[in-house]
């Protein structure tokens, strides 16, 4: 059996400066599309739906983010200002390669810590949360751990 994480999805008001965000922070923009009709409808139980669809990914090709904007039907809850311990949906998390220059990037862009800064998680990773644009709750880690060494026999 073989099973792969496609996408984690968010639903946002203002597609273009979540998006932005994001191309900001690392991620591609892969496409941008309207989506509607019977099928879509059929899938996510909504009955007629349109919705406007970003799909980023990240430079490694492994992740992907789908943000969505609703059109129709209309919203019909606000989690986003949620603490991390309600039920639902909780955190996007990226492994990054440079935790600071990222954060220094995503708080320029208006991100906010949700503590009093970056812990160290054992010897493994340096860790932090942010809520960035609409209040979307992003986790940054950078691994700590020394890279295997290769062996040339």
């Amino acid at each position: 059996m073989s099973i792969r994480l496609h996408n984690v999805g968010i639903v946002v008001e203002d597609l273009t400066a979540v998006t932005e965000f994001f191309t900001h922070l690392g991620l591609e923009l892969e496409g941008r599309a309207m989506t509607e009709g019977e099928w879509a409808g059929r899938v996510t139980g909504l009955g007629r739906q349109r919705v406007e669809v970003a799909m980023m990914r990240t430079p490694d090709g492994h992740g992907r983010l789908e943000l969505s904007r609703f059109i129709e039907p209309e919203i019909v809850a606000d989690n986003r200002r949620a603490p991390v311990n309600a039920l639902g949906y909780l955190r996007v998390m990226f492994e990054v390669d440079d935790l600071d220059d990222v954060l220094e990037r995503a708080t320029a862009r208006g991100a906010e810590l949700v503590s009093d800064g970056v812990v160290q998680f054992e010897h493994v990773y340096r860790l932090c949360y942010v809520r960035g644009p609409e209040g979307i709750l992003i986790g940054l880690a950078q691994s700590t751990r020394e890279p295997a060494s290769s062996s040339t026999e």
